[in-house]
């Protein structure tokens, strides 16, 4: 993961409508930017409607939430149509980005060891630079916790 304080690196990545959304045009925001593996599947699945419920307080916030994963954006505009996503999916099929925030690595499952999209969470600051991250363990639970954490940090930045 990349380390806090360091400034996180500029993407240009179109979303599930084909716009496309670069990190340099959300300064003055903060910005959550979370990795995830696979549109449709059990864990992203509970994540994005984890982040979809909580888009009020973290609106309130003055955050941008933003999924990434290697999906296509034909894949994005059904997981969010059928989920009702409320933030845009970023299509990183070259995965750019899912490696330049080291979010591609080992993983294992079932005893099996083999490479993918780590879920890992970055919250970036309204200047852009890398305020706190996480390595995900808990999906469903993961938005409750970034929400607190934008709270404790919004709440030391002075507009």
């Amino acid at each position: 993961m990349l380390k806090v304080g360091t400034t996180a690196p500029d993407f240009a990545l179109p979303d599930q409508d084909g716009r496309v959304h670069r990190l340099a045009d959300k300064r003055g925001s903060w910005v959550v930017l979370y990795f995830y593996p696979k549109d449709d599947t059990s864990g992203c699945t509970k994540e994005a409607c984890a982040f979809r419920d909580a888009m009020s307080d973290l609106g309130d916030l003055d955050a941008v939430v933003l999924g990434v994963s290697a999906d296509d954006e034909a894949s994005h505009r059904e997981f969010a149509s059928k989920y009702g996503l409320n933030f845009p999916l970023l299509a990183d099929v070259d995965r750019r980005a899912i490696e330049a925030y080291e979010a591609w690595g080992e993983k294992e499952h079932e005893g099996v060891r083999y490479e993918g999209i780590v879920r890992v969470t970055y919250l970036i600051d309204p200047a852009g630079r890398v305020a706190e991250t996480w390595l995900v363990t808990d999906p469903e639970a993961h938005a409750a916790e970034v929400r607190e954490a934008l709270a404790r940090h919004a709440g030391r930045v002075s507009a």
